[in-house]
């Protein structure tokens, strides 16, 4: 894991695309904004995780049940 450290209002780029700005320090939290494409998706860590489960369950789904989706 590459560590860095970065002053309110800084940035750092992820490759050509990603700029991660540091906008706000309030005691031990850190807000920041994350400018990347529309192709790129850019979730919290905790979303991302409750996304993959999701569709974990729905590729679990057998044809039949599925039969009555649309209707």
């Amino acid at each position: 894991m590459l560590v860095l450290s970065r002053h309110r209002d800084e940035c750092i780029m992820i490759g050509d695309d990603v700029m991660i700005t540091v906008v706000d320090i309030r005691g031990d939290k850190v807000r920041l904004g994350i400018d990347a494409p529309k192709n790129i998706p850019v979730h919290r860590q905790e979303v991302y995780e409750a996304i993959k489960r999701e569709n974990k369950k729905a590729s679990n789904i057998g044809p039949a049940e599925t039969r009555d989706i649309g209707k």
